[in-house]
């Protein structure tokens, strides 16, 4: 992924051409994949069980522990956006990917303490639950202290990896192999971790497999440092994202001014400058126009910006308008996530009410489960690049190329069948729990195979790889060119926003309705299923509307918009 907003950085070479020389380039590679791949393994071999760890050894309600995982993975999503910017503004890649990682290994030791020390967490239960002793303060403040550090390091490690490795390369054909191998890398650590350490951390200890991701990420961070007489060091120029707000804070400062449509009194950059944009901002959202007018004080005796909060360049007022407008096809993502994100909390604890056994001798660890998803979406992207050369095909059969807006719409349709698919097996379950009469039994194992939980998982797992990709792919080529690398970004803020929501979602039926009790078998899941099949497809009919509606910055319609996998597979969510 690319850094949030992150434009091509200026950089810090040696004094020389031969030290030149020696720096970036593919001898950057092995250093920047293997952190990736290790910093991957540990930052999320303990995120990838918390609910089960939050269940089990500390006594957590299960509908209270998915919701702290669906709070994880918001942050988990939304924060490395406010790294990259920090990154771009002020330290740089290789200091924020630094400073985050240390800040990781802090989280995750004391989440390993909190496994390794018996005082450090509560006695462990009766054979009532009733008998379960709650954790006292301390011992919940270091559990959530440990979780936000670890939360926090690993959310400033994504992007600025990604940019970072990204700067060692000067041409697009090295960035995209860069990139291919720097998601396998991402991919090979998060199937690793959700396997081999939640397996460990399930079997064998939680303690050992805490303490092996901190080994990890300890290792990763000496692997990246250890590459540092090779990189190309980054010069900070500012996120161009911050260009938004200034923008509205600008105009909302200006807001008493009088519009003008003479050209000359808008700023259009440094010198006079009237590069891309040489006549007045155009007349939608005409009330951010403002932001653009140049007044006393604004501007230097070298026409540079003297206020950065009180005046922006006609080409970012426009930036502005063309981000607003991808606002409601932006919305309509958001509300394909929010029940993904609901449906990948519940399938955990429905894993552990199930029969988990492979065999006499092994049984799948709950957190494992979700594993699946990725390996489809895998599946699915290789597959759909082989596919690639039937777009002849499909056009001499409908009269029309298949369009990124096509591909989104295929992703909406199959989220909703995953959901509809996930309420007939919750319902299976609810009858086989109901007839070997499980409810109010402490810890219930219903005599059905976990298995039944691959198709609504698979499902969404193809879903994800038509939507997510295609989200990308739609962001770069309508946002504004300064502010296409933040593509990954919205896609990134959609589901961290998606899972908060999925907090407030959950709670909201668990106060309303009886849906959602301490023990499953007692509850109504599949009934959530259906009501957010529901709103999945209500949004996906919202979704048409918006794709109907919209007119590209080209000025074309939806219909106009041609599919290019590379850019969003390339860039595709870890």
């Amino acid at each position: 992924m690319e850094s949030s907003g992150s434009s091509k950085a200026k950089c810090i070479t040696g004094n020389n051409g031969e030290s030149e020389s020696k720096r970036a380039g593919w001898i950057t590679f092995p250093f920047i994949t293997g952190t990736v791949a290790l910093l991957m393994l540990a930052g999320t071999g303990w995120m990838m069980n918390m609910i089960v760890y939050l269940i089990q050894e500390f006594h957590v309600n299960q509908i209270d522990a998915a919701q702290i995982y669906n709070v994880i993975n918001g942050c988990f999503c939304f924060l490395p956006i406010l790294g990259a910017i920090i990154a771009d503004s002020i330290l740089g890649c290789f200091l924020v990917a630094s400073i985050s990682s240390v800040i990781a290994s802090m989280g995750i030791v004391l989440l390993s303490l909190t496994a390794t020390l018996h005082s450090l967490r509560p006695k462990p239960c009766g054979n009532e639950s009733s008998s379960c002793k709650a954790p006292s303060n301390l011992q919940f403040a270091m559990l959530y202290t440990g979780i936000v550090l670890a939360t926090l390091g690993v959310s400033g490690l994504r992007f600025t990896i990604a940019t970072f490795g990204a700067n060692q390369f000067e041409s697009q054909k090295d960035q995209s192999t860069f990139f291919n191998w720097f998601f396998f890398a991402q991919y090979a650590g998060y199937v690793l971790s959700s396997t081999l350490i939640v397996y460990i951390e399930d079997s064998v200890s939680w303690a050992l497999g805490f303490w092996l991701c901190v080994a990890v990420n300890l290792i990763g961070l000496a692997v990246f440092i250890a590459g540092n007489r090779y990189y190309r060091h980054e010069t900070p120029q500012g996120s161009p994202l911050l260009s938004l707000p200034r923008v509205l804070i600008a105009s909302f400062r200006k807001r008493k001014l009088q519009l003008t449509l003479i050209s000359d009194e808008f700023y259009y950059g440094p010198h006079g400058q009237k590069k891309e944009v040489d006549v007045p901002p155009k007349k939608n959202f005409r009330f951010l126009n403002r932001a653009a007018v140049k007044t006393d004080g604004d501007t230097k005796s070298d026409n540079s910006i003297a206020k950065p909060w009180r005046l922006c360049t006609v080409q970012q007022v426009e930036d502005l308008k063309s981000v607003i407008k991808m606002l409601p096809l932006w919305s309509s993502a958001i509300f394909l996530s929010t029940p993904i994100a609901v449906q990948n909390s519940m399938t955990v604890l429905q894993a552990l009410t199930m029969d988990r056994h492979l065999g006499p001798h092994f049984m799948i660890p709950a957190g494992s489960i979700l594993v699946m998803i990725m390996i489809s979406a895998l599946v699915s992207l290789a597959l759909m690049d082989r596919l690639r050369s039937q777009i002849p095909l499909w056009k001499k059969l409908t009269s029309s190329s298949p369009t990124v807006f096509h591909r989104i719409g295929a992703g909406h349709l199959l989220s909703v069948l995953g959901l509809i698919v996930s309420a007939l097996i919750e319902s299976r379950r609810l009858r086989t729990a109901h007839l070997h009469h499980l409810q109010n039994v402490n810890n219930p194992t219903v005599p059905m195979s976990a298995l039944w939980l691959f198709p609504q998982l698979i499902l969404i797992g193809i879903g994800e790889a038509f939507h997510l990709p295609g989200q990308v792919s739609l962001y770069f080529q309508e946002f504004p060119v300064n502010l296409s690398n933040s593509a990954t970004a919205m896609v990134a803020a959609t589901i961290g926003i998606s899972y908060y929501l999925s907090t407030v979602l959950v709670d909201l039926i668990r106060r309303s309705t009886g849906w959602l009790p301490e023990n499953l078998n007692d509850g109504r899941l599949d009934r959530m299923y259906w009501l957010l099949a529901g709103v999945g497809m209500a949004n996906f009919g919202y979704y048409l509307v918006c794709a109907k509606l919209y007119k590209g910055k080209d000025g074309n319609s939806s219909s106009s918009h041609m599919m290019t996998d590379d850019v969003g597979e390339n860039k595709m969510r870890s």
